[in-house]
Order: C-alpha cells, then structure tokens, then sequence
C-alpha cells in the first residue's frame, strides 16, 4: 500500500462496537462517551459489573453504551481499550489473553509517577506499556494511542469538537488505520500515524510534560501536527 498522505484516507469503522477496559475511569468513561456520541455501540468494563452498569447510566439517557466485568467486556468488543490504572496493567491483561486473541487492542495507559515536583515517567521492562501489553498478548493486534486526550474535555458537554491530534503507533498496518479512523470519529480529533510500536514510550511519557503544562497554565493541552 502506497503512504498515506493525508490523515482522512481512512477505512470505514462506523459500525464497530468498541470496548472499554478500565471505562469507569474518567478517561475510560470521556472515550465511551465520546464513540457513542458518534453512533458506536459501548461497552464499559470494571472489576466489579454493577460499578460498570452504574457508570454506563451516568453518560446519559440514549446514549448505546452498557457495562459488564471486564472478561464479558474483552469478548464483547471488536476493538478494546485499555484504560486500566498502571500498577494493574499487566495483571489485568494476562489474565485477558484468550479473550484478547485476535482482536485489536488499543493501549492508552501512561506509565507516570508523582512527587513534589509534578508528574515523571515511570520505566518499563518492555520499554512502554504498549510494548508490556504486546508481550503478554501475543494473540493480539496491539496499538498504542489515546494517550494526550483530556478527560476533563472528552466528558464536557460544553466541548462539541476537541482540538486534537491522536498520535496513533503500532507495528500492524491494518490496525494503526482503523484506530486512525475510530480517532476522527470524534469531531474535531484526526487520528495521526506516528510509528512503530517500539516508539510508543516518548509519546507515553510526555504525558508528564502536558500535565506539567496544564497545571502551569489552568488548561486542558493536547497536541496538533503540522504540515500533515
């Protein structure tokens, strides 16, 4: 396939029905919203059903999204995101795999510390946690995107478009494009190819640099590409 020089070359995905790993979260819950706003059927995952039932019903009446553990939710999806707190990533994903096999797998947790100083990156064995979750589920298409999306702007019924560029990496070419294409389903938001997947541990990590910036500023930073 010849490179892509626009970011709105994208495949159809409008009828995926996406996962969330992690969804009662606040960023689990901005992206569940923000897919069922834009027509996906959602489904919510968490320890604990009843807490994901509860939050599914908290986005508001008519929205598609339903709630469920998180092994019903890792059957359920097409495509499943990951937005599990990181000290239970691996764990949670582990235990996952045969319910993860062939599917893609959309890793958005950012490996960070905090101290007096503000937020750091943390390290990892694998060198991201991208790369954690595609040791631990090699039956899987692992992509790592979803990273530098505010929370805070995905949940607010204020924001109808979001002013953003989604870096998107991965090693599966096939995937990386339909995650691509899930991102501009936001309005707003374009889903922005930004390599391999062993690439993935600067873009988690300068998540610290935008909170750094946020609290610096009292806003709500993200990221734009130029000349794409």
């Amino acid at each position: 396939m010849a490179d892509q020089k626009s970011p709105h070359d994208l495949p159809d995905v409008s009828g995926l029905r996406i996962a969330v790993l992690g969804g009662t979260g606040d960023q689990g819950r901005g992206l569940a919203r923000r897919f069922a706003l834009a027509g996906h059927e959602v489904v919510i995952g968490s320890r604990s059903a009843e807490r994901a039932r509860t939050a599914a019903a908290e986005l508001g009446d008519g929205l598609p999204v339903s709630g469920a553990d998180n092994a019903a939710v890792a059957e359920q999806g097409d495509v499943v995101i990951v937005a599990v707190p990181w000290d239970g990533h691996r764990d949670l994903l582990a235990g996952l795999a045969d319910r993860l096999a062939d599917k893609i797998v959309v890793d958005c947790v950012n490996p960070l510390g905090f101290d007096k100083q503000g937020a750091f990156a943390l390290p990892v064995e694998e060198g991201s946690a991208a790369q954690q979750a595609a040791a631990v589920l090699p039956g899987s298409r692992v992509v790592a995107a979803f990273h530098h999306v505010s929370a805070a702007v995905l949940l607010d019924p204020a924001v109808d478009e979001v002013d953003l560029d989604v870096l998107v990496l991965g090693d599966d070419r096939a995937a990386t494009d339909t995650v691509r294409a899930l991102a501009a389903r936001i309005p707003g938001v374009r889903g922005i190819y930004g390599g391999r997947l062993r690439n993935a541990h600067q873009v988690e990590a300068f998540t610290a640099n935008l909170i750094s910036i946020n609290r610096r500023y009292k806003a709500h930073a993200g990221l734009r590409v130029t000349d794409v």
